[in-house]
């Protein structure tokens, strides 16, 4: 399918002020999760402007899609989105892990408008989209789960008990998007848990499997386009990305960015770069 040089444009648009806004969320001289939050921004910005129906003037419309971050520790790239759709105002972002905050350091849904579950316990997010996933189908909903799942994060037993669950169920309104950044906190995960021939091993399990370069928007819209096509199984997006994309030092670092300091340098750089104040 071809989109328009006008969607692609706006929404790389919106991905640059993501980044924007999980460099201000983060702070100045203050720690966070940046690298993992950077490698899911293209994700998340198709999903929150472009492919997934949902208002923030209501944010319990019943036939809403649900997105869930299952890597929770990159709760900021969500709030970014977030706030840049209306959830709440931007300026709340500057809150973000403060005592009493609506902005935690993991997704909490009695807090935060837009949030549909609390997540951030690695391996459990999938198994909580496929719930969402199945009591939507119960209720007669025509509504997606989307789940986004870190790579480090397959390490856990729970993740592959979802999938053969949701493959069993045939959950063709469950769709995963794994962020295989290839690094997780401690390294890369070819070193710390080798998991190989992810496109081989998600068919096994029953998925219809969808490979795309994850900073690539074209490829991302589409990718999500094409998950639509699942008849009688859930679809993996396996969305190859690069820790910390769009800023140098964060990249070259990997693992090092993974939770990390945002130096006054840093962030005046970032902002300078992403179109910030």
């Amino acid at each position: 399918m071809a989109y328009s040089k006008e969607l692609l444009q706006e929404l790389k648009a919106r991905a640059m002020t993501l980044r924007k806004n999980i460099v201000y969320g983060i702070g100045s001289g203050k720690i966070g999760h940046l690298g993992g939050s950077f490698s899911a921004v293209e994700i998340v910005a198709a999903l929150y402007f472009y492919k997934m129906r949902h208002d923030p003037k209501n944010p319990d419309l019943a036939d809403r899609d649900r997105f869930l971050l299952s890597k929770g520790h990159a709760a900021v790239v969500q709030y970014s989105a977030l706030a840049e759709a209306g959830y709440f105002p931007r300026e709340e972002l500057a809150n973000m892990k403060n005592i009493g905050s609506m902005l935690q350091g993991h997704p909490d849904k009695l807090k935060t408008p837009g949030v549909e579950a609390n997540t951030g316990s690695l391996g459990q997010g999938l198994s909580i989209g496929l719930g969402l996933a199945l009591g939507l189908r119960l209720d007669k909903i025509q509504s997606k789960v989307y789940v986004l799942v870190g790579d480090g994060e397959l390490a856990e037993g729970q993740i592959w008990e979802a999938a053969m669950a949701a493959s069993v169920h045939k959950t063709n309104n469950l769709v995963a998007i794994l962020d295989c950044n290839k690094v997780q906190a401690m390294g890369k995960t070819s070193d710390r848990f080798p998991i190989n021939k992810l496109s081989e091993k998600w068919a096994d399990f029953g998925w219809n499997v969808i490979e795309a370069d994850g900073h690539n928007m074209e490829e991302v819209v589409s990718a999500l386009d094409k998950a639509d096509g699942s008849p009688d199984k859930p679809t993996i997006i396996i969305a190859h990305t690069v820790k910390g994309k769009g800023l140098e030092a964060a990249e070259k670092h990997e693992s090092g960015f993974h939770n990390a300091l945002v130096t006054e340098e840093i962030y005046s750089q970032a902002m300078k770069l992403f179109g910030g104040a």
